[in-house]
């Protein structure tokens, strides 16, 4: 159930990543308020389960979102079915084992599996590519048909932007790159009446984070107890607490006048010094 119902009817949305946790649940938000979603997501299978929990009103279109001609070939298929799309969420994006490393910090008397040294080039590219590269093609691909009639575009951004966490430091800075792009974007596409922002969410449990924030018994990480610790409301994030901000952004008549903004949905995490 969504917070709120803001009228979405005529929208075409376009979702990348939509077979995640997150672009999932805000796929079935929007189509409850009445909007067309696009599933995209290179899991067919995940994308197919998604649409056929919705309904009618979402297709699956399963595509490589670093893959240009497949990307184009989705948005043929799209406009096929439903018309031009004025709505785009790039929720595409992750972490890879590949571009992180065991220590939090580099101490030279310490041996550790893999340091910051350890690091493959290959996974650290891969990870960019992952998070920014997709947005950037997905964005200019759908985004044509946006330009005559304007538009809404959401990023997906993170707490990583703000402050960048230990370990993950491919991860950290793509998505430090994303709410620049975000911001970039807003600024190239205002004459078009294309907004663009991103959502920031704090911490929450996904499909991706799970082994590192609870043990096979359970019981919390030390990862967790740093989270909680420097969380204000001391909790891990609810996917419905996004969907506020997400409906809120959606609507033009709620936010017609906001472009360009990264919005932390975090429990305080990026107000806290830590004293």
């Amino acid at each position: 159930m969504v917070p709120f119902n803001v009228d979405l009817k005529d929208k075409v949305v376009a979702i990348t990543g939509a077979g995640g946790v997150i672009c999932s649940a805000f796929a079935k938000a929007l189509a409850e308020c009445g909007a067309k979603v696009a599933l995209l997501d290179i899991n067919a299978e995940a994308v197919n389960k998604v649409a056929e929990e919705i309904g009618e009103q979402a297709l699956p279109v399963p595509c490589n979102c670093l893959d240009k001609k497949d990307i184009e070939a989705a948005k043929a298929t799209v406009n096929a079915k439903w018309g031009k799309v004025n709505f785009l969420i790039n929720g595409a994006g992750g972490n890879n084992p590949r571009a992180t490393c065991d220590n939090e910090t580099m101490a030279p008397d310490t041996e550790v599996m893999k340091d910051f040294f350890g690091i493959d080039e290959s996974g650290f590219k891969f990870v960019f590519d992952l998070n920014i590269t997709s947005a950037f093609l997905v964005t200019q691909v759908f985004a044509k048909d946006m330009v005559e009639t304007g538009g809404n575009i959401i990023n997906i951004s993170s707490m990583n932007a703000f402050r960048p966490l230990t370990k993950i430091p491919a991860y950290s800075a793509a998505k430090a790159g994303i709410s620049n792009f975000t911001e970039w974007l807003s600024v190239h596409f205002a004459p078009c009446g294309i907004r663009c922002n991103a959502i920031a969410p704090g911490f929450f449990v996904t499909n991706q984070n799970r082994a590192l924030l609870f043990n096979e018994d359970g019981t919390p990480t030390p990862r967790t107890n740093k989270i909680l610790t420097a969380t204000p409301m001391k909790r891990f994030g609810e996917i419905d607490d996004l969907l506020g901000a997400l409906l809120w952004l959606a609507d033009d008549k709620a936010s017609g006048f906001v472009t360009g903004t990264v919005i932390p949905v975090d429990g305080g995490f990026s107000a806290y010094s830590g004293v």
